[in-house]
């Protein structure tokens, strides 16, 4: 039979405490309750705990500072902070101290047992994450290190995190990492990119609806918060959200509650919050174009993402992460890396940082010869290839709102389709003029939707 999981209930009210009790012991738990920080203190010396629940106000001292005094401990300790309904200030400094998570009072019994289930799995999610593969940035430079080690801390947190850095640096990785290492990695991943939405159709989206809500509501609908119920939610470019949806976001994120549109009662949702966005959000805060109140919600802590640019020692750990992934994901022996090739991609500003880095080593996987990238298959210089660079001389005047990739897609595709054309469809000759190998230009082929079945 399991040893019974143990609380400490710190409450200077008997009530809060009884009804506290009761609810945790038809849980199974067993609880001991203090009713000031000083017992508490003596308690914490003598007796080792699963999780603590304290309020913010006590008679002799603040539940902060015993929030502090627990992360000296010798064990991990999760600590669950009461606060006054609305509260939302001490809420955020409860959990910079490192609470992982704030019960607002009247304490709802049904959020309050969520919350205690899940921080109880945060001892057993900590002692399994090594034998779990969680995505993770790859390299060994101290910059990466010290990444690495603020994601296996925070991971352990119930505190919405904002993670900065520049497209491409590896914010959605970062994310994943996070909630992969935590306690609600059993639970979905949502990510969604805000700027994607049609302003229209963002409440729904978010929030779901019923059927007959609106014109077009032909049946029930699941919002991404619902979705996302028992995980993380991530709200990548979360600076593009119109003001309008800013409020309804925190006032979801506050209440810890929905209401799909055309619903009348309020869902109540456990989910974490991680955001991200490449853009400067304190600027946008200062601009008046995003919130204040919603920004210091969701940046209770944050993660910045270092660009390629300044951690260039961990070029070549990940040029052989993506080249073994990328020649397992398509195929065929994984290529080797010629040292000037290597030089030269040590020596480039990578102004994409790691998405760049990886489109350059799936491009040149296609374009090697002899399992060998040498440098001219990276392409670094688009001067080498005078096809490709007056095709994109020529066509610069259409990229407008375009993403890059997207736009070197349709170049490519011109490219190959001008050569194939000319070749009258002989593959062999149209690859010879390309100046790529015959496994490369079907390989491209296919990826671009261009094979013939």
């Amino acid at each position: 039979m399991s040893k019974a999981q143990r609380i400490l209930i710190v409450d200077d009210e008997p009530d809060i405490r009884e009804l506290l009790e009761i609810t945790l012991s038809r849980m199974d738990l067993q609880t001991t309750s203090a009713e000031n920080y000083q017992s508490a203190l003596e308690v914490l010396q003598k007796q080792e705990f699963d999780l603590c629940l304290t309020d913010l106000k006590l008679p002799d001292g603040d539940g902060i500072d015993l929030v502090r005094y627990i992360q000296t401990l010798h064990y991990p300790l999760p600590v669950a902070v009461f606060t006054a309904h609305g509260n939302t200030d001490t809420a955020i400094t409860a959990m910079k101290a490192g609470a992982y998570d704030f019960v607002s009072k009247p304490v709802n019994l049904e959020q309050l047992r969520a919350l205690v289930q899940s921080a109880l799995e945060v001892k057993a999610i900590s002692s399994d994450t090594k034998q779990k593969q969680v995505p993770s940035f790859v390299g060994e430079s101290p910059t990466t290190k010290r990444l690495l080690n603020q994601i296996r801390k925070l991971s352990q947190s119930q505190a919405p995190i904002y993670i900065s850095g520049e497209s491409g640096s590896g914010k959605e990785v970062v994310a994943r990492s996070i909630h992969y290492q935590g306690p609600k990695a059993g639970g979905p991943f949502i990510p969604v990119n805000c700027g994607a939405i049609p302003a229209e159709l963002m409440e729904s989206e978010f929030f779901g609806h019923k059927k007959g809500a609106f014109t077009g509501a032909h049946r029930d609908k699941t919002g991404l918060f619902q979705a996302a119920d028992g995980g993380t939610l991530f709200l990548d470019e979360v600076a593009d959200l119109p003001l309008d949806m800013q409020v309804k976001l925190l006032r979801a994120i506050q209440e810890k509650a929905i209401r799909p549109i055309g619903e009348q009662r309020e869902v109540p949702i456990n989910v974490r919050i991680l955001s991200a966005t490449h853009k400067n959000l304190q600027a946008e805060v200062e601009s008046g174009r995003f919130r204040s109140d919603l920004y210091y919600r969701i940046n209770v802590i944050e993660i910045p993402v270092p660009t390629l640019r300044d951690r260039k020692e961990d070029i070549e750990p990940l040029c052989q992460f993506f080249i073994e992934r990328i020649a397992k994901n398509f195929g065929g022996v994984t290529p080797v890396l010629s040292k000037d090739a290597m030089k030269s991609l040590k020596s480039y500003h990578f102004p994409g940082n790691v998405r760049e880095l990886e489109n350059i080593l799936e491009r040149a996987f296609t374009l090697c010869e002899n399992s060998v990238i040498v440098e001219d298959d990276l392409f670094l210089n688009t001067d080498k290839n005078s096809s490709f660079a007056t095709k994109l001389t020529h066509s610069t005047h259409r990229l407008g709102n375009e993403s890059l990739d997207a736009y070197l897609i349709e170049i490519e595709k011109e490219i190959i389709l001008e050569a194939l054309d000319k070749n009258r469809w002989n593959k062999t000759a149209a690859a010879e003029q390309l100046g790529i190998s015959f496994r490369s230009l079907r390989y491209r082929l296919k990826k671009l939707g261009l094979e013939d079945d």
